[in-house]
């Protein structure tokens, strides 16, 4: 069953590979023809998308942990809207499904790859955050990857971000001794210590880190939640005490170089002091999805956890959203909402 379709939608191609930083001539807005969803398949008419730093990775032609996006198809990532044609067992027009095909007005789902979601919960957009893929990669990260123990004294960077502002607070719940956030401006840095409840934090582009964590964490870190590497890592690798935990979630700062990045120059230190440095992919820890929406949904029912979304309206804005990104424009996640 379905109401009238509109004849086509909207989407972003990819149409060059970006050499360094992306431009907006690496992108196309195009039209593409709307039909009725095959069997098994449900068609979605997108309310919201999600534009993420891994994708700067996936415009790259190299082989990696997710396949590039195809030049002159469209890019998918996540989104979540509303089913307005189903061809799919257990899935009726007005449900509210949440899957992997975003950067398009349209998409037609596989039925097994759509996760119906519930806005009585929490805000749709929400799905694609705190509740979503960056809130389980904070979570499994923290809890699982990072071994975090109630006591330990805990250093995020990119901590206004997504995934950075709710490790931030997960650690505090739980218990964390100290929770230190490095950010790219003194606005970002007064809302971590003033609505996220860390207890301090600096703006990296104000000296260098290594000093500026050494003030902040004069008792050294237990774990380092890692999402722009350079030379936060080496910071890190230089305030840890013995035994530290390091999740390697992302490493912004070189997303966009040309030339090979340095190393943390003091990797020697992980011998003495034991340090456990672990990379983390998101889709390795899914076993944990029902128990993260269960606790999550409490600290959003509670006001314990709070989140920040930075909305960019209409599809037509979309890469302008995803650069933004790459520069650090965005409080918490960037959402790209159709409206």
């Amino acid at each position: 069953m379905s109401a009238a379709l509109p004849a086509s939608g909207r989407e972003w191609h990819l149409t060059a590979r970006p050499h360094g930083w992306p431009k907006a001539e690496d992108f196309a807005l195009r039209e593409a023809p709307v039909t009725a969803p095959a069997e098994g398949r449900v068609l979605v008419r997108n309310l919201h998308f999600s534009v993420d730093p891994y994708m700067r990775g996936r415009m790259n032609d190299v082989k990696s942990y997710t396949p590039p996006f195809k030049l002159d198809h469209p890019m998918d990532g996540g989104a979540v809207g509303e089913v307005v044609a189903s061809n799919a067992e257990g899935f009726q027009v007005g449900d509210h499904v949440l899957h992997g095909l975003g950067w398009r007005e349209y998409a037609s789902v596989p039925a097994q790859h759509a996760v119906k979601v519930d806005g009585s919960i929490a805000p749709l957009s929400a799905y694609l955050g705190v509740l979503g893929m960056t809130g389980l990669t904070a979570y499994a990260g923290l809890f699982d990857v990072a071994s975090f123990k109630e006591g330990d004294a805990v250093f995020v960077s990119g901590a206004a971000g997504a995934v950075g502002s709710q490790v931030g607070q997960m650690a505090k719940i739980k218990g964390a001794s100290r929770v230190i956030g490095s950010a790219g401006s003194d606005e970002k840095v007064k809302l971590l210590t003033e609505e996220y409840g860390f207890d301090a934090a600096f703006n990296y582009k104000n000296g260098p880190v290594a000093e500026q964590l050494r003030e902040a964490a004069p008792d050294g870190i237990d774990v380092y939640f890692d999402n722009v590497g350079g030379e936060h890592l080496e910071a890190a690798i230089s305030s840890f005490n013995v035994h530290g935990r390091a999740t390697i979630c992302g490493m912004i700062a070189q997303y966009n170089a040309t030339e090979p990045t340095p190393a943390p120059r003091n990797l020697a230190l992980v011998i003495g002091k034991r340090l456990r440095l672990q990379g983390m992919l998101v889709g390795d820890h899914q076993d944990l999805q029902q128990q993260f929406v269960q606790e999550v949904a409490g600290w959003l029912a509670s006001g314990e956890l709070k989140y920040r979304e930075t909305v960019v309206e209409g599809i037509e804005n979309g890469v302008d959203a995803f650069l933004g990104l790459l520069r650090g424009e965005n409080t918490g996640k960037m959402i790209v909402s159709l409206g």
